[in-house]
């Protein structure tokens, strides 16, 4: 049996073992951290799932009325030390800006998260803050892929970004990969609501790497169910390739499978056993 769970509205999923609980979507559960139970949202009811997972955090029940005052107070201190640390940032002229803030309640610590351009000397900003929240805080400074994890948002697909809701780590992303999924070379075309590459494109990659291996390249001759014709495209995402017929020019999209090289290339390649 398998649940999942998320902290925020739309955000990343945290997967756990229901144990003797069955809450249903939309239900309050709380969920085991290193800082003690902490409330999240049933998005996904428990179920079966056909693989064993093991080593995951075991659901401590439907939160209570306590859980969740204590949660409400906690968004309300974070709201609250986001307001302080925009106006006190604007009062010290500081190039930062805040991407995110948590609290921990049981330390009464503040751990306010920040993008700049550049290095920035924030010890008067500490001080500051610590006066005005009477708490301890601290200040982290993030790049532009966790800026845009923590923010969240909708990447160019029209889906909600990648990096804040299942991506749990960076990989490096490179240029090649874009070619080789027939991409433009466009910043504008590939880069991701962070302004770095496109995170999908490191995952689909292997994808795009095993169709090409076993694929037809482009301007072989091959047959097809509806004629000969001259490779012209590939279609990854659908598993196909394109033709164009000798018989009139007309172009087709066919499957894989049903497309072949000259018999003897396509024997030696994928032997003549039949299925």
């Amino acid at each position: 049996m398998i649940m999942a769970v998320s902290f925020t509205r739309y955000g990343r999923l945290y997967y756990l073992d229901p144990g003797g609980h069955s809450p249903k979507v939309g239900d309050k559960v709380l969920v085991p951290t290193d800082t003690g139970p902490e409330v999240a949202e049933c998005v996904w009811a428990p179920q079966y799932v056909s693989e064993d997972v093991d080593g995951l955090p075991v659901c401590q029940g439907i939160a209570a009325t306590e859980h969740l005052s204590r949660d409400e107070g906690n968004r309300r201190r974070r709201a609250e030390a986001r307001s302080v640390s925009k106006r006190l940032i604007k009062r010290h002229e500081l190039p930062m800006k805040v991407v995110g803030v948590d609290y921990l309640d049981a330390d009464n610590v503040y751990t306010v998260y920040f993008s700049a351009p550049h290095r920035v000397d924030f010890r008067a900003l500490v001080r500051d803050l610590a006066r005005n929240l009477r708490a301890r805080v601290e200040l982290r400074q993030i790049g532009p892929r966790d800026e845009a994890r923590l923010q969240g948002g909708i990447g160019p697909c029209g889906r909600d970004l990648c990096c804040a809701t299942f991506l749990k780590d960076f990989e490096p992303v490179s240029v090649r990969m874009a070619k080789d999924q027939d991409l433009p070379v466009n910043p504008l075309r590939i880069a991701g609501a962070c302004g770095r590459l496109m995170c999908c494109l490191k995952y689909e990659h292997p994808l795009y790497q095993e169709f090409r291996a076993s694929a037809p390249r482009t301007g072989l001759a091959v047959d097809t169910p509806e004629g000969p014709g001259t490779v012209v495209g590939h279609n990854v995402p659908s598993d196909s390739v394109i033709v164009r017929l000798n018989d009139g020019g007309r172009r087709c999209a066919c499957s894989k499978a049903s497309v072949c090289a000259p018999r003897k290339a396509y024997d030696s390649a994928y032997g003549t056993d039949e299925a």
